[in-house]
Formats: structure tokens, sequence, C-alpha cells
């Protein structure tokens, strides 16, 4: 059985019975999606590459999307064998491939600052288990399957940095997308902002889903960066020593990637 056919056939498990393929989407880190006809409407059907991934969107579209109302999908349905879930699909094409004009494109990250943050308030904060040393020995273990598309003087320094960050504990933790960008950001034809992409939530720093936004988007674009925390809301001295210290992780981990390393064994995951 071929993707397509494997997707249709989890949506017509689940869901609706005379489902039909619109078109397959290739994923990404694994995961494989389609976008179907139903009975209730167009919906996406997404088979994860992983238990784990599985279980966290579950748990995101179960505790904590909810809050953010129409400004994300709903959960349809979900599937053990193979982990997949079905989520109402949502309009609009991802913020990242749009060229809008500079006003909209403004208020485009206005409105993600303000999703987010609601994304932030969805449970309360926690500082157990401690987040800063499991974020430094997840460091230390993608050092170690990067060892050898690294140069000594790279390892130092990111190691100065995982040293620096472990300096800044304890540090209470909250829901996070951990995905946070552009591409998951889908901007619909009146302009609303909607999330996507769950499979990475979990309780984490919260400045860490301003990573990438601080490392790849806001050096050239300061407009967006002000846009953004408009409505967000004030980052902190701490949280700005966060991104610091994480962008260099950040940064070995799309390294590391792009030279096809394996991840980190999942014994140093939540």
């Amino acid at each position: 059985m071929n993707t397509t056919d494997a997707l249709l056939e989890v949506c017509r498990h689940t869901l609706d019975p005379f489902a039909t393929v619109i078109r397959y989407h290739d994923g990404h880190d694994g995961t494989r999606t389609l976008r179907a006809a139903t009975y209730v409407g167009e919906a996406i059907v997404k088979i994860h590459r992983g238990r784990e991934r599985h279980e966290q969107e579950l748990h995101a579209y179960h505790h904590w999307t909810p809050l953010l109302g129409d400004l994300t999908a709903r959960l349809l349905g979900t599937c053990d064998d193979p982990p997949a879930i079905l989520v109402s699909a949502l309009p609009g094409r991802p913020l990242a491939e749009l060229r809008v004009a500079t006003t909209a494109e403004r208020d485009a990250h206005a409105q993600a600052g303000a999703i987010l943050r609601t994304f932030h308030s969805a449970g309360p904060p926690r500082a157990e288990p401690n987040t800063v040393e499991w974020l430094v020995a997840r460091g230390e273990a993608w050092l170690t399957v990067a060892r050898d598309v690294i140069d000594s003087r790279r390892r130092a320094t990111v190691r100065a940095h995982l040293r620096a960050l472990g300096n800044l504990s304890p540090i209470a933790a909250v829901p996070c997308h951990l995905d946070f960008t552009p591409r998951n950001l889908l901007y619909g034809g009146d302009g609303t902002v909607r999330l996507i992409d769950f499979e990475h939530a979990r309780y984490d720093l919260a400045a860490r889903d301003l990573v990438r936004l601080a490392c790849r988007v806001w050096p050239s674009r300061p407009d967006l960066a002000e846009a953004f925390v408009r409505s967000y809301g004030p980052i902190t001295d701490l949280e700005r020593e966060v991104i610091e210290h994480w962008a260099h992780v950040d940064e070995l981990t799309r390294h590391a990637r792009a030279h096809a390393c394996s991840y980190p064994a999942r014994s140093t995951d939540r």
C-alpha cells in the first residue's frame, strides 16, 4: 500500500468511509499528511513518525489548543496503528510562503504574538521536573551525535553556552509549541493567522518558542519583532539569555540534521 492509500485508509476507517483524496502533502521529520474531503468538511490526516510525537500532539489537542478556539484546528479523530490524527483543515497558506504588504505582515506577527502568549497560558507553570537540567543534557546528547560534523571550536562554544544555560536554573516551564515558525502559521484570505502542528508540543521554557524567530526572522526585520512583542508582551532579560544560549544548540541540531545525523537516543527525551 502506498503512502496516499495508507493515509486515506486511516481517514476512511476513523472518520468517513467515503472520504476522498484532495491532495497529498510532503511532511517533514518523517510525518506524512493528506488532505481529504469528508462528510464534516475537509480534513487533514497525519501519520506521525513515532509514538512520542503522536502522544504529544494528542495531548496538546486535548488539553491546550481548545484555549485558542478557531485559531487552530479541531481534533476529529485518532488512530493508534498507525499512530495518526485527523484534524479539521484550516484556510490559508503558511506565512513563510507568502509575500504580503508590510503592514499586513506586521499585523500577522502581532497576531502570532497573541496566539503564542495564549498557548503559553494553557497550563499552569511548573518547576518540576527541572527543564533546564534536561535541556543541558539534551544539548550534550546532540553534541555526541554531531561529533563528526562540527569542529572542536564549535563544540567548545556550544558546551560553554550549555554551562551558562545550566547556571540559570531553575526556570518554570509552560506549555510550548517548540516549532513556532512562519511555516506553522497559516495566513488566511481574511488576514487571520492560525497555528498548526503540535507534534513537538510539551512543557518547556517559554523562551524556547522564541529562538527561531529571534535568530532567523527578527535580525533582518526588527519591525516584525516589535509587532510580535507588542501583543506577546515584553521579553525579559532572563528569556533573552535563554534565547542566546539555546540558539547555539538550535543551530547545532539544524547542522546535524543537514548532515543526516540521527536523533539522540530517546532515553534523553521526556
